[in-house]
């Protein structure tokens, strides 16, 4: 018993050897220092208001609709400024038809979006974090992207609305079938 008391009695002295005078130091682990930029606004909104419909991590069988990301990649083209963008968002959620459409596979594929109320600040906010953040993406999408590539029908490197399925010679929103609003010389 007399070692352990004079055990524990030396371990107490040799843990306050250091003087009044030394700065204390503390030692920071990564982990523990963790200053990060608020979140946006708009993600919260966009998780709230799209998500059942547009998330990214519904399997590509089981979605109703597109994912934020493909929104993106097809009304954010080269050139396209953020309020031209956010004034697209607004216009489609105000009159959602197959007529004002951009994405016409998912058309296609899922129908046209049921018409949505929402508040235009929030979508103001969504359109905004779209435009400036990167969107999380389906692990399946870009092998989706580079399969529409091959077939033609992703964004185009033209100014162009990123559904001519590679034809540039279409001067309106359709596949040459009806949609368009007159045809023109492609331009190559």
């Amino acid at each position: 018993m007399k070692t352990l008391a004079f055990l524990s009695a030396l371990l107490l002295l040799m843990g306050c050897n250091s003087t009044p005078n030394e700065p204390y130091q503390a030692v920071l682990s990564p982990t523990m220092i963790s200053v990060s930029e608020p979140e946006h606004p708009g993600k919260a909104l966009m998780e709230q208001y799209c998500y059942a419909c547009h998330d990214a991590t519904t399997a590509e069988v089981d979605r109703i609709g597109p994912p934020m990301i493909a929104i993106k990649k097809h009304y954010i083209t080269e050139g396209t400024t953020k309020e031209e963008f956010t004034t697209e968002m607004l216009a489609w959620l105000d009159e959602p038809t197959e007529a004002n459409a951009k994405m016409f596979g998912a058309v296609q594929r899922f129908g046209v979006m049921p018409k949505q109320i929402y508040p235009e600040d929030a979508i103001r906010l969504i359109s905004e974090y779209m435009y400036d953040y990167e969107i999380e993406q389906p692990v399946w999408f870009e092998a989706h992207m580079n399969q529409q590539m091959k077939k033609g029908m992703g964004n185009c490197t033209e100014s162009c609305s990123g559904n001519c399925q590679g034809n540039h010679s279409m001067k309106g929103k359709g596949n040459g079938q009806g949609m368009g609003k007159g045809m023109r010389k492609s331009r190559g």
